[in-house]
């Protein structure tokens, strides 16, 4: 039965988008009382936190293949992985895109969202720091960060591409394959290591820090 809610939830949410669905119509729809639809789903936020949940618990078990190799291999492996994962979703995910990038509460930054948020950047984390060229463990893990954020950089153009058939991520894809080698080498330089620490300094007191450890 909470199966059953769910996927008509999401189905709804898909068709409709998130505003205008209701947990009265979920429960229409799926033949239900409200009362037995808030038993396991008692808001919308319940819904979407289960497809944090049921997505990241996926991708992070399909990343248990990830093969041994060089950081960027593994990135771009992580990345097609991911989207590999969320490709069936990206309906409900467009219509989703207000709720993931802008709700305190709900969105992919939110202390709510955590445990989702950690599995995902875990496996960006590990595919540096268990390369067979990862740099220093202090950057490797600065970097495994800043790719976790470019990453999500690309699901969002992939979601937001209007292109046929997604062809202006895909050309993105392309051009991140071909860019990445180069920056490998340039990591070997002190500047650009240097940014690179900055970088997933600022990043981490944007998007990944709670703000009592801030301070």
């Amino acid at each position: 039965m909470r199966s059953r809610l769910y996927e008509t939830a999401i189905r709804m949410i898909a068709a409709r988008g998130y505003e205008d669905t209701t947990l009265r119509e979920v429960a229409k729809a799926a033949g239900v009382s409200v009362g037995l639809l808030y038993k396991y789903f008692p808001s919308k936020r319940a819904v979407v936190l289960n497809l944090y949940d049921t997505l990241s618990a996926e991708y992070a078990h399909r990343s248990t293949s990830m093969a041994p190799g060089k950081w960027r291999h593994r990135f771009l492996f992580a990345l097609q992985s991911s989207m590999d994962v969320l490709g069936p979703h990206r309906q409900t995910l467009v219509a989703l895109t207000p709720v993931l990038v802008g709700d305190p509460e709900e969105g992919l930054f939110s202390p709510q969202t955590a445990f989702s948020r950690d599995r995902v950047l875990s496996v960006f984390r590990e595919a540096v720091v268990g390369a067979s060229d990862a740099p220093a463990i202090k950057m490797a893990e600065a970097l495994g960060r800043l790719l976790y954020i470019l990453h999500l950089m690309v699901i969002l153009l992939w979601l937001l591409d209007k292109s046929s058939k997604q062809r202006a991520t895909t050309a993105l894809l392309a051009l991140l394959d071909k860019s990445l080698s180069s920056f490998a080498l340039a990591l070997r330089l002190s500047p650009i290591r240097s940014l690179v620490a900055t970088a997933d300094t600022v990043l981490q007191e944007a998007l990944l820090l709670d703000e009592s450890t801030i301070h």
